[in-house]
């Protein structure tokens, strides 16, 4: 299967800013299920290309002089397959073990702890384990647009009731962490099929151990199923704020108001 994908990020502000820094982690990752056919980022500004430190295709934006806008615009074609049983080969080199530590937005509460007591062993699991902390974070936190924000925690998503995907891959990073087992977020892209939820899209790795596999596996937690050939990866990292495709800082610019549209096309293989 092949994704054609459009990502549109427009920035504007009420008055003009004279620097703007942004990494833009908008490039699909070199892995084994993923292909990249054609990609391009056009933006003002300079690029400068770098690997961050999960081996993410990334690159620093700086603008410069007087703007009151900046229009990024990320698109290309990948081929994606499905990894066999969701397992994603990863030959980075980076211990498991970096992915146990909390972080601002994975951060336990009592409510968290005593949810992922319920739903997940300590120290190690398996997919099928995986997939049932996925099901019972679906039940719990229904998918509802707007009703949390970027800086939201998963504690605070999980006393809710209610988000979106990030808040969905928050909670089962948050519950693996208390427990002891390695996950990471994964941040990209998805065919949205019939579905109403966004062409951008945030799910996980897990770190299973069972008989026959140690390592990766990918799962989308919204969805409680296996990434399958729906799936474009863009970056791994502890949380949103080490994942997300475009973060950065502008100096003046008065109020900012932001604009993202992603469109993801499937088409077939010869």
């Amino acid at each position: 299967m092949q994704l054609a994908i459009q990502h549109r990020t427009t920035y504007h502000y009420s008055s003009p800013s004279g620097y703007t820094i942004q990494q833009l982690r908008l490039r699909p990752r070199l892995e084994a299920q993923q292909k990249i056919l054609h990609w391009e980022i056009n933006s003002p500004g300079k690029h400068q290309a770098f690997q961050d430190a999960y081996h993410n295709l990334s690159e620093l934006l700086v603008v410069t002089g007087a703007h009151t806008d900046i229009n990024i615009l990320a698109q290309g074609v990948v081929e994606v397959s499905a990894p066999l049983q969701g397992r994603i080969a990863d030959h980075a080199e980076l211990s498991p073990l970096i992915f146990t530590v909390p972080t601002r937005l994975t951060a336990s509460s009592e409510h968290l702890l005593d949810f992922a007591r319920s739903n997940l062993q300590p120290e190690r699991c398996d997919t099928q384990q995986a997939l049932q902390l996925a099901s019972a974070i679906q039940r719990t936190v229904s998918y509802l647009s707007g009703s949390t924000i970027v800086t939201s925690t998963a504690s605070e998503a999980l006393t809710q009731g209610s988000g979106v995907c990030q808040d969905h891959a928050h909670i089962f990073l948050a519950c693996c962490h208390v427990q002891g087992i390695p996950a990471r977020y994964v941040s990209g892209y998805i065919d949205p099929e019939s579905s109403d939820h966004a062409e951008s899209h945030a799910w996980v790795d897990v770190w299973v151990e069972q008989h026959d596999y140690a390592g990766w596996v990918s799962i989308d937690v919204t969805h409680a199923r296996l990434m399958n050939d729906a799936y474009c990866r863009l970056a791994i990292g502890r949380d949103y704020e080490s994942a997300s495709p475009v973060r950065g800082v502008r100096r003046g610019g008065g109020n900012e108001s932001l604009s993202v549209s992603v469109s993801v096309q499937t088409q077939a293989t010869v």
